[in-house]
């Protein structure tokens, strides 16, 4: 079975190196390709109403790339649920709390929370976004969970948000699809005014659910480490 899986990962890099190859030697175009990049760069405003070119790529203009990198987070945290899955759980009980840990985190803990939401919701108008907001509030809960009780761990619960926001991420791209624009993730609301916090169309709302959704699966996946690691560590 390993000499299947390398034999299979071999001939992908070889398929990767041919297919680069080709497209050099026989795409007049190829040569021509950095001028996508300029196009965007002075576009974009226009196009999308995002200040921030970074977004709109992310988006909208590479859309597809972007569910298939929630769709690899997802499978990675599903792949520590099931590996953890036979350990077995407990509540997260800290024993010996330390008072400046226990009571600094839950000082800390909303502080981090607000940056994480301000992250997502200036996506499209500063550096930031889904992803690097949902890692945040995730390290918000993770701090907590590691140094006091004062949250408790619900797996089911952080399913049910994963997997409404992974669903409202599809019903946006369909939208789009079966829309007058008659693409995946399109943006079809007004792009408002460039620079105010309403704008960009759909891509606030598209960041908010990548935020959601990438949240509550990194929670998820720390959670689960977290309790069947402490589980572990009693029996040691």
């Amino acid at each position: 079975m390993r000499k299947f899986f390398s034999l299979l990962l071999l001939l992908g890099f070889v398929f990767y190196i041919s297919s680069i190859i080709g497209t050099i030697l026989f795409h007049e175009d190829f040569f021509h390709a950095h001028n996508v990049g300029l196009q965007i760069t002075e576009n974009a405003v226009k196009q999308t109403g995002s200040i921030n070119t970074i977004t709109s790529v992310v988006v909208l203009y590479r859309g597809f790339d972007t569910l298939g990198e929630v769709t690899v987070l997802f499978l990675a945290a599903l792949g520590i649920s099931l590996l953890f899955a036979s350990g077995k759980k407990e509540k997260n009980k800290i024993e010996d709390e330390s008072f400046i840990l226990k009571y600094g985190s839950r000082l800390l803990y909303p502080f981090i929370i607000l940056f994480g939401i301000y992250i997502i919701v200036h996506g499209h108008l500063s550096p930031g976004g889904g992803f690097p907001g949902g890692v945040i509030i995730a390290t918000g809960f993770f701090i907590i969970l590691i140094t006091s009780d004062f949250i408790k761990f619900n797996d089911k619960l952080l399913s049910v948000i994963e997997g409404f926001a992974g669903l409202s991420f599809i019903i946006f791209g369909l939208i789009g699809l079966f829309g007058q624009d008659n693409s995946f993730l399109a943006n079809f609301l007004s792009t408002g005014v460039p620079g105010k916090i309403i704008s960009a169309g759909i891509i606030p709302f598209v960041y908010a659910i990548i935020g959601i959704k990438v949240a509550s699966e990194l929670s998820g996946a720390i959670g689960t480490f977290t309790l069947v690691k402490q589980e572990g560590s009693k029996n040691e």
